[in-house]
């Protein structure tokens, strides 16, 4: 009797210990709203092309795995809705992950919102064309400039005259109503702008609100304080392409951003709270701290830091 009882006891904890862990690792799925990751890399994606170095054939060998360009999925359980933040050239296997892993509906997505003309982060729209998707009307959510850029230029125009996708002007600092509980707000960042504005935007849900600013070129350039930004919010998505001064041999004027070692020290003297919501994202394929095991991004974690993986959730 009691070996009977000591087996029981034994089969129920390993049970309760299981739903302990598969809820730690992915709290937001209680939620019926939250952000999820699609994808973390740089525009050129990873492993990155010409590139020959250890970092990049680590995929082909099978060491390390691909990552996918830079986006978010916002999904809206109860409302049954879903929406893009960006369109990379990896839009046809995000919106697939959204279908699968989160929330299948009639219609792909309900919009998609666009940052800036720079290559990773529009021209996953050529997959609505008529090559391939083809279908009508998908919201596509573009500031003043970029919505004249996909105008004026093709292929994106003829996206337009076949109303494969429907733009939806965006205004800086106008919000956005989604539905009842969910709004979006874009607003300005300076990132060289050669056929556009860029923008960064605040994703506010019915609990919690978020920053992604995944492009900017140095956070004194903006007319904004990032630190008091980010204490506004839970979560703040931030760019963080590049760790150090040091990390590739190509003029960083040509290619500017904040360097991670660069936010690290704005935030040096904030609280654990504070650094805790500072989520890097955006990494090029040189960036160590892309990889989950680096030392590098070890000693940031330890400093509080968070970094953005594809499949993780954040609640709203």
């Amino acid at each position: 009797m009691m070996k009977y009882l000591f087996s029981l006891f034994v089969f129920l904890f390993f049970i309760s210990c299981d739903k302990i862990n598969t809820t730690e690792e992915n709290p937001a799925k209680k939620s019926s709203q939250y952000i999820t990751i699609l994808g973390t890399a740089q525009d050129g994606g990873y492993p990155h092309i010409g590139c020959q170095k250890q970092c990049c054939t680590n995929v082909y060998n099978g060491i390390s795995k691909r990552k996918s360009v830079v986006a978010l999925g916002l999904i809206d359980l109860q409302k049954q809705q879903k929406w893009l933040f960006e369109a990379t050239p990896d839009l046809h296997t995000q919106l697939a992950t959204i279908e699968n892993n989160h929330l299948k509906t009639n219609s792909i997505i309900n919009g998609v919102f666009l940052t800036h003309a720079h290559i990773g982060h529009y021209t996953g729209l050529m997959y609505f064309g008529r090559e391939a998707y083809g279908k009508k009307n998908i919201p596509v959510f573009a500031m003043p400039k970029m919505k004249q850029f996909l105008v004026n230029n093709g292929p994106w125009s003829q996206l337009i005259s076949l109303e494969n996708i429907k733009l939806k002007s965006l205004q800086k600092d106008s919000t956005i109503i989604l539905n009842n509980t969910l709004k979006v707000t874009p607003f300005l960042v300076p990132h060289r702008d050669e056929f556009s504005e860029t923008v960064g935007y605040k994703i506010e849900g019915s609990k919690k609100s978020a920053l992604f600013i995944p492009d900017i070129d140095k956070w004194g350039k903006w007319k904004k304080d990032i630190i008091k930004e980010v204490k506004k919010v839970d979560y703040a998505f931030l760019d963080a392409t590049f760790l150090n001064q040091d990390e590739v041999k190509r003029a960083m004027t040509e290619v500017p951003h904040p360097f991670i070692q660069e936010t690290i020290a704005l935030f040096k003297n904030e609280s654990l709270a504070t650094k805790n919501k500072v989520v890097f994202i955006h990494f090029n394929h040189t960036n160590p701290a892309l990889q989950e095991n680096s030392r590098e991004r070890k000693e940031i974690e330890q400093l509080g830091f968070r970094f953005a993986s594809e499949g993780k959730n954040y609640e709203l």
